[in-house]
């Protein structure tokens, strides 16, 4: 008896990704989730420079801007709550220092370019379609901040809209690194403070736009992790306590969904080595000075060296 309904996945012969691959993730809090993934098990990947970005226009905004080489300067900052912020960026990049902030807006910027430029796969998440234009400046933000709303104007972005702007930044990607592949994914996390009918019309453009998109762009592809999470885990056991983001299990058999079609054969098996060397370290001895334990981290310390050896970029 098949209790589930399973989504089909027809694995890539070309583009999987493996241990020399570079990875840069953007996007709403899903992409931490497998970027955190992509961390612990060791592939060369950068995560989310400016925080956690909800909607294309946001993800746009900041490519856009890295690539012209944009110098962020107090102009583009303002205090709020004792802290200082940028309407670009999450709040994780706030601080009760302004310079702090300012530098942190440009070293993210710089990460992102240099990324851009030398990854091999972008992996985007986009959240939502529901954005906040600002009524002073009349652009978009990428995040309020818990400014008053008043100041605000809460737009629900179209398919067309989301197609252009994504498409803006497949072609300016691929301007300065054609051969990069795109994995899009819609964030199963459920933004019902939008509404719960709300929520599903926003998702239902996002998806309508990228499945536009996809055909017509070389090395773009879609996972699907949104239709995981709402057909094969169509519970409510599957999420946090808050009855909107995904728990622990959901999020674990989605990234085993995500590497058992994007991770090549041989990536696969070095993974399962990197898992070992991470459990080692996460061992914690009943008498650290007893021989038995000092030969077990001269040969987990072993391990690691000839893993270093053969990738440079791999640090425990």
């Amino acid at each position: 008896m098949n209790l589930q309904t399973h989504i089909p996945f027809s694995k890539n012969i070309s583009n999987l990704i493996d241990y020399n691959s570079k990875i840069i993730l953007l996007g709403s809090c899903f992409s931490d989730n497998i970027g955190q993934k992509l961390s612990y098990h060791k592939f060369e990947s950068i995560l989310n420079p400016f925080g956690i970005l909800f909607h294309p226009k946001a993800i746009e905004s900041v490519i856009k801007n890295a690539l012209c080489k944009k110098k962020y300067t107090e102009k583009d900052v303002f205090f709020l709550n004792e802290r200082w912020q940028s309407f670009e960026a999450h709040s994780k990049l706030s601080s009760s220092s302004k310079e702090k902030v300012i530098e942190q807006l440009n070293k993210a910027s710089v990460s992102i370019n240099k990324a851009v430029k030398n990854s091999t796969h972008f992996i985007i998440t986009l959240g939502t379609s529901w954005v906040y234009r600002s009524n002073e400046s009349g652009e978009i933000v990428a995040n309020c901040h818990k400014v008053s709303q008043k100041k605000f104007k809460k737009e629900l972005l179209s398919v067309a809209e989301i197609n252009k702007s994504l498409s803006l930044i497949i072609s300016l990607i691929k301007e300065i690194n054609p051969s990069i592949s795109f994995i899009f994914t819609i964030s199963p996390v459920r933004h019902l403070k939008d509404g719960v009918i709300e929520n599903q019309q926003s998702k239902s453009h996002l998806i309508s736009a990228l499945h536009q998109i996809i055909p017509i762009h070389k090395n773009s592809f879609y996972f699907p992790s949104y239709e995981v999470m709402m057909d094969e885990l169509r519970d409510y056991r599957f999420y946090k306590e808050d009855m909107i983001h995904p728990n622990q299990i959901a999020i674990n058999y989605i990234w085993e969904k995500f590497y058992e079609n994007w991770l090549s054969d041989e990536a696969l098996e070095l993974k399962k080595e990197v898992i070992k060397i991470q459990r080692g370290l996460e061992h914690k001895p009943f008498n650290p000075n007893s021989e038995g334990h000092q030969q077990f981290l001269s040969s987990l310390q072993e391990k690691i060296e000839t893993l270093k050896k053969k990738y440079s970029h791999i640090s425990f």
